[in-house]
Formats: structure tokens, C-alpha cells, sequence
């Protein structure tokens, strides 16, 4: 008699009691996810794989529909449905937070970080981590770490060499104190107008310029309304996947374990495209007739020292323990 077939048998009724197990933790879920972003960019890239993981893990239970374009609304608009629970899910960039959670100014910092792997490094152990964990006291629950990358200065009027050449440029800057602070102190006129606005102030010359990762520019058609780009690297722009805690506090410890590590994925798959998009679209900037620069390591030192008060004005109100944090990971890093 053949022994191992009962054996066999048993293993495959054992392992299909396994997975009807695991298949039960997990309910019919319809999940909204808002990016301001058009469906080109990486960040609905990295959704988009965020959502085939999540399908593959659950049995096809849980449903991720992506919402691209702003068309649940504004960052501001659908970070506060999350935290009333009528939106599940949204990539933001921290500076959104500021109004409530001071510690999320700390990444609209000139120069924080030097490189990707930097960044990569810091936001994805323990600074980053730190900073995770507040988001439960303000109703939000962060999945993972993404990009927009570094940012860099485009303008209609001339290339940006050294700070001085930003003296009585009006720049279209994000809405936060420290970009506003950091952009006066170079001399440059900041504005805080809408991103939906940017395209028809630039092309009317409302604005002379605004600062901008390379990806964005390009969604956005910057490319066809401005004539100059300087790589300055002045400020890198993270992003956050992050859920509603109303929402996420209703899931099992199954599902949320699956938003989590598919969440993970879509950041791995939108970190890499972003990068390989950023070199493609310096290419198509180029044939599109812009004139490209890249500041000199003295001149970014220069512009680096000429912020520093942005840093001495906010580090209190950011917090001592996150500033520090960032601060000694950052040394880590560089091995200093």
C-alpha cells in the first residue's frame, strides 16, 4: 500500500483549509484612492501595482479604484474626507499636514536631503518611521514613503545661476511658510496659487517661474510655457500613501497587514519609474526648446547658507525630538 497518497491528501485538505481561512479575514472591500496627479505620473503608477497586489493577496476582495486628476478634489479637500472617513486612501505630499501636524514642515526644509538614496535611507527607517506615528493622532494611518523628487526652478525670464538671479521673480511656491520664508529670503517674489492655476498663470506670465519636480513639469505641460530650468535640487518633495484610521481601525488585522505590505510595492514600483521618468523627460525638455542648467557645487552651498534662518526660525515649531531625529539619521547616512 502506497502510504504517502493519504499522506498527500491530507496535506492538500490542510492546505485548502488554510487558504478558506485566510480567504474568510478578508470582506468585499471597495476602496477610493485620490491623487492629484494624472494617471501618467508614477504616483497612479505606483497605485495602480499597490491595487493588483492587494486583488492578488485577497482573493480579488479587496478593490482599489484610483482616482487621478483631482477629481475627489483638492489635496486639502480629500485629506479632510479621510479623516472623516468618506475617502479611504490618498497619495499627499506632508507639506499638506502643516495646518495640523507642525512636524510635517521639517520636509518643505531647503537642502534636507543631498540624493535619493538619502532619502530613501532616512524616510524608510526610523525618522520616517517616527514621523508614521504621529499621523494616528490627526485620523490618518501611513502606509508608505513615495516621491515627486527633487524640485527645480523653471522660469520664463532667465536661468537661475546663483540666488541673486531669483531677486523680483514672481515663483509660484506650494503653500507653506517655510517655501514662502526660504523663496524671500533669495530675493524672489513667492506666490501660493493653485497647482490647477500654474499652467494659465506661466503661460500669461502672472508668475515668472515656479519650482517644480521634473515629473510634474511634465504631466503638467510646464515644459511648453516656461524657457529655462535650473537644476538646483533646492528641496526634495516626498509623498505618503496614506488611509483613513476611521476606515483602517474597521479592517481586519489581515487586510490592513495587506494594505501595508502592498503598499510597499506600488512605493517600490513609483520610486523606480519616477527616476528612470526624471531622466527621460530631461531629454524631452531639451527637445522641447529649454534651456537646462545645473548649479555649481559653490553656488548651491551659497544658496544652502542663505536659507539657513528658515531652519534656525522653524526647528522649534517642527518639534525637538522630530527635528533631532532627522537630524542624526541624516548624519547617519552621509557617516558623519
Amino acid at each position: 500500500m502506497n502510504t504517502r497518497i493519504p499522506a498527500l491528501c491530507a496535506l492538500a485538505i490542510a492546505t485548502a483549509l488554510a487558504a478558506g481561512t485566510a480567504q474568510a479575514d478578508f470582506k468585499e472591500r471597495h476602496i477610493k484612492v485620490s491623487t492629484t496627479v494624472n494617471r501618467e505620473h508614477s504616483l497612479a503608477s505606483g497605485m495602480v501595482k499597490m491595487a493588483q497586489c492587494a486583488a492578488e493577496k485577497s482573493g480579488g476582495k479587496m478593490k482599489i479604484t484610483l482616482y487621478p486628476g483631482a477629481v475627489l478634489g483638492s489635496d486639502p479637500q480629500v485629506l479632510q474626507q479621510l479623516r472623516t472617513g468618506s475617502v479611504d486612501m490618498m497619495s499627499v505630499a506632508p507639506s499638506t499636514l502643516t495646518g495640523f501636524l507642525p512636524a510635517a514642515a521639517i520636509f518643505d526644509l531647503p537642502f534636507l536631503f543631498q540624493n535619493e538614496k538619502e532619502a530613501d535611507t532616512v524616510l524608510d527607517g526610523k525618522a520616517g518611521t517616527a514621523f508614521g506615528n504621529l499621523l494616528p493622532s490627526v485620523g490618518l494611518v501611513h502606509l508608505a514613503w513615495t516621491e515627486s523628487g527633487f524640485k527645480h526652478l523653471l522660469s520664463s525670464r532667465k536661468p537661475v545661476t546663483r540666488w541673486e538671479d531669483l531677486q523680483g521673480q514672481k515663483v509660484r511656491v506650494v503653500q507653506s511658510a517655510i517655501f514662502v520664508d526660504t523663496f524671500t529670503g533669495w530675493g524672489a517674489i513667492p506666490s501660493t496659487l493653485a497647482f490647477s492655476e500654474l499652467y494659465s498663470a506661466l503661460e500669461t506670465r502672472t508668475v515668472d517661474g515656479a519650482e517644480q519636480a521634473l515629473n510634474v513639469a511634465d504631466t503638467a505641460k510646464l515644459y511648453e510655457v516656461q524657457k529655462y530650468l535650473s537644476l538646483t535640487r533646492h528641496a526634495y518633495q516626498p509623498t505618503q500613501t496614506i488611509y483613513s484610521k476611521r476606515l483602517f481601525d474597521q479592517l481586519s488585522p489581515q487586510e490592513q497587514a495587506t494594505l501595508r505590505d502592498c503598499a510597499v510595492q506600488g512605493r517600490d514600483e513609483q520610486r523606480r519609474l519616477n527616476r528612470e521618468h526624471e531622466a527621460r523627460n530631461l531629454a524631452k525638455f531639451k527637445r522641447a526648446g529649454m534651456v537646462i542648467n545645473e548649479l555649481d557645487a559653490a553656488e548651491v552651498a551659497r544658496m544652502r547658507e542663505k536659507a539657513q534662518p528658515v531652519y534656525d526660525k522653524y526647528g522649534k515649531s517642527i518639534g525637538a525630538e522630530i527635528f533631532t531625529l532627522f537630524q542624526d539619521e541624516l548624519k547617519a547616512a552621509r557617516g558623519k
